[in-house]
C-alpha cells in the first residue's frame, strides 16, 4: 500500500473538509466526512472505523480448523477460519496467536504473515491480517463470554463443499481455501 503522503499527490485525491461522528460502538465507529472532489466539487463520504482484524489459515493434519458460528448481520451459521479484533495497541502477529488458541484450542508454534487486505475499501477502513501455520500444538480454548462456537477440522474437499453450499461465503475464508489449494498444488503462498 502506498504512503498516505503519497495519496496526497494522485490526481483522484479527496481531501476531508469536515468530519463529523456519528456513532462510537465498542467495535465499529461511523462518522460523515465532507470531502473536496478532485474536480472542485464536494461530496459526502459514509465511512466505517474498525481497529482492524487477524485471521488465520492453520493446517492440521492436512486438515484446515475451522470454526461455525452463527452471525447475525447474515441471519445463519458460517464456517470460517479463526479470526477476531485487534485490542487497543496490540500487534497483528500477537492477536493472531491469541484468536487461534482462543477459538480452537491450539497453539501455534510458529506463524507467517501472508498477506494484509482491505474488507469494504467503499466504506470501510478495516484492514485484515492474514497468517498462516501449519506448527501446532495443543493449548485450550477460551471463548469469550459472547461467543459461541465449535471447531472443527476440514478437508479442502470440504472446504469446497462448504463454499458451493454458501456455509463458507466471508472473504478471509475464501481468500484462505484458495491459498491453502495455492500452497498444495506449488509449496508456496
Amino acid at each position: 500500500m502506498s504512503d498516505k503522503n503519497e495519496q496526497h499527490l494522485h490526481p483522484f485525491y479527496e481531501k476531508t473538509l469536515e468530519t463529523k461522528p456519528i456513532f462510537e460502538g465498542r467495535m465499529i465507529s461511523l462518522q460523515v466526512d465532507t470531502v473536496l472532489l478532485p474536480n472542485g466539487e464536494t461530496a459526502t463520504r459514509e465511512i466505517v472505523r474498525h481497529p482492524g482484524a487477524v485471521a488465520v489459515v492453520a493446517i492440521l493434519d492436512d486438515k484446515m480448523l475451522v470454526v461455525e458460528q452463527f452471525r447475525k448481520p447474515l441471519e445463519k451459521v458460517q464456517v470460517e477460519i479463526p479470526a477476531g479484533k485487534l485490542d487497543a495497541g496490540e500487534e497483528p502477529e500477537a492477536a493472531a496467536l491469541r484468536e487461534l488458541e482462543e477459538e480452537t484450542g491450539y497453539r501455534a508454534r510458529s506463524i507467517t504473515h501472508l498477506r494484509s487486505f482491505s474488507t469494504s475499501p467503499g466504506f470501510a477502513e478495516e484492514i485484515v491480517h492474514l497468517y498462516f501455520t501449519s506448527d501446532l500444538e495443543r493449548g485450550e480454548m477460551h471463548l469469550d463470554d459472547e461467543e459461541f462456537l465449535t471447531c472443527e477440522a476440514i478437508t479442502l474437499d470440504e472446504a469446497q463443499r462448504y463454499i458451493e453450499e454458501g456455509r463458507i461465503c466471508d472473504a478471509k475464508t475464501l481468500l484462505a481455501v484458495y491459498a491453502w489449494r495455492m500452497y498444495k498444488l506449488t509449496g508456496s503462498f
